[in-house]
C-alpha cells in the first residue's frame, strides 16, 4: 500500500540554555552580549518510518524517549534538524491533554479555538456544535471556565474536537490514559470505526492493554532512535526490556 507518512533519515536537534533563562528579556540580552551557552540535544537519530493509510501504529518508549517530538515532526509542528518527512492529508494532533485550549475560556469558546487551529471554519464548528458537546458529555458545563474542569473533562472536550470529523492522520499522544472507564470505551470505538473508514492512527502510550487492544504493529523509540517496529506483542516484550534494565531488573 502506498505510504501516508513517510520519514526518511529524520534527526532533530534542541538547543537548550546551559544556565537557566528566567525571562525571555533575560535571553534577548545575554544572546546579544554574546554570553548564552546552548547545548545540543538530539532528540530524534536518523529515524526511518513509513506507515499506510488505515493502519493503526503504536508508539511505546521510556519518558524522554523522543516519542512526542516524533509525533510534533509529523504533525508538521516542528522541522527536521535533517532529513526529511512527508505527511499525505489532513492531520488532527491531540498532543497532550489541554492541546490548542485556554484555561480562562468557557469549553464552548474552547471549542471553536480547538476547531480553528485544526483547519475548521466557525460556520462548520456551529454546525457540529452539538455533536461535539454531546459527545464530550459536558452539556452542564460547556459555558464554565476550562479551569474549573477536571482532567478528564479536558480529556473528553479535546478528543470529542478533534474527532468529531475523520482526519487522514490523527495523533493520540497520551490522550486515552486519562478519563474513566466508560470515556476510554467511547474513544476506542471511534478509533476502530476511524480505522475502518481508513484512518491513519498514531497511538503514543505507555499502557500495553491500549497498544495491544487498539494497534496492529508498534513502534518502540529508545534515546531517539526505532529500537523496534514490528508485531504488537514483541514491541511490548522489548518495552519491558528496556524498562527492566534501566531499573537494573532482570527478565
Amino acid at each position: 500500500m502506498e505510504p501516508i507518512i513517510l520519514l526518511e533519515d529524520v534527526w532533530l536537534r534542541y538547543r537548550v540554555p546551559e544556565e537557566r533563562i528566567r525571562s525571555i528579556k533575560e535571553y534577548a540580552i545575554r544572546r546579544l552580549k554574546g554570553n548564552l551557552a546552548m547545548q545540543q540535544f538530539w532528540a530524534l537519530r536518523g529515524v526511518n518510518l513509513e506507515v499506510a493509510k488505515g493502519e493503526v501504529l503504536g508508539i511505546m518508549g521510556r519518558n524522554g524517549a523522543g516519542k512526542t517530538t516524533l509525533m510534533k515532526v509529523i504533525a508538521r509542528v516542528l522541522r527536521p534538524t535533517r532529513g526529511r518527512a512527508r505527511v499525505w492529508g489532513h492531520v488532527a494532533p491531540l498532543l497532550g491533554l489541554g492541546a490548542g485550549f485556554h484555561d480562562e475560556l468557557t469549553g464552548r469558546e474552547n471549542i471553536f479555538l480547538a476547531s480553528a487551529i485544526l483547519g475548521f471554519s466557525r460556520q462548520d464548528v456551529a454546525r457540529r456544535f452539538d455533536r461535539i458537546v454531546a459527545f464530550a458529555e459536558l452539556e452542564e458545563f460547556i459555558d464554565r471556565p476550562l479551569r474549573t474542569y477536571s482532567s478528564g473533562m479536558r480529556a473528553r472536550l479535546g478528543f470529542a474536537v478533534a474527532t468529531d470529523v475523520a482526519p487522514e492522520v490523527l495523533i493520540l499522544d497520551e490522550v486515552l490514559a486519562v478519563g474513566d472507564a466508560a470515556f476510554q470505551e467511547k474513544c476506542h470505538a471511534r478509533i476502530n470505526q476511524f480505522r475502518n473508514d481508513g484512518t491513519t492512527v498514531l497511538v503514543v502510550s505507555h499502557q500495553a492493554s491500549t497498544i495491544r487492544s487498539l494497534c496492529s504493529r508498534a513502534l518502540l523509540l529508545d534515546h531517539g532512535q526505532i529500537a523496534f517496529d514490528g508485531p504488537v506483542p514483541d514491541a511490548i516484550q522489548r518495552y519491558n526490556q528496556i524498562f527492566n534494565a534501566a531499573l537494573g531488573l532482570q527478565g
